[in-house]
C-alpha cells in the first residue's frame, strides 16, 4: 500500500465526458484504495493532457500524474495525429521529470469499445492508470532505497 503522504494529480480531458467521467470514478476508486491524496485537474482534449501533465509533475507536489482521455476514431485522420501526440507528450513528461505518469487514455473505434473501458465488460482503464502510477512509483522508491 501507499502511504497516506502519496499524492497523485489526475488529469483528465473533458471532451468525450460521457467516457472520461467514468474513467475519473475510477482513477478516484483506485487512489482511495491506496490512500492516496488527489487532485483532479480538468483540460479540454487528450491533446492539451501532456501540458497540465508537465505543469503537475513540475510543481513538486505530486508523486505521481495519471492522465485519462478517451479519443474516438472519426471521419478524419485527426484521431491519428491526436492520439500519437498525446502518448508522446505523456511519455516525455514521464522521462523528463523522472516520475510516473500514466497514459490512462483510450484510443477506440467508436464509444462502445471506449464505454466497455471505462467501467464496462473490460474494467476501467482510469482505475487501471491509477494502480499503474502507484505500482510505478514503489518500484521506484525501492529502486532508490538501494
Amino acid at each position: 500500500m501507499a502511504s497516506n503522504k502519496t499524492r497523485i494529480a489526475v488529469v483528465v480531458a473533458s471532451f468525450n465526458s460521457a467516457v472520461t467521467d467514468s474513467l475519473l470514478e475510477g482513477a478516484l476508486s483506485a487512489a482511495g484504495k491506496y490512500e492516496a491524496d488527489t487532485d483532479v485537474y480538468r483540460v479540454p482534449g487528450a491533446f492539451e493532457l501532456p501540458l497540465l501533465a508537465a505543469s503537475a509533475a513540475r510543481s513538486g507536489r505530486y508523486d505521481a500524474v495519471v492522465c485519462l482521455g478517451a479519443v474516438i476514431r472519426g471521419e478524419t485522420p485527426h484521431f491519428d495525429y491526436v492520439c500519437a501526440q498525446a502518448a508522446a507528450g505523456v511519455q516525455r513528461v514521464a522521462l523528463d521529470e523522472n516520475m510516473p505518469v500514466t497514459f490512462g487514455v483510450l484510443t477506440t473505434d467508436n464509444v462502445e469499445q471506449a464505454l466497455a473501458r471505462a467501467g464496462g465488460e473490460f474494467g476501467n482503464k482510469g482505475y487501471d492508470a491509477v494502480v499503474c502510477a502507484v505500482d510505478t512509483l514503489l518500484e521506484m522508491r525501492r529502486l532508490a532505497a538501494g
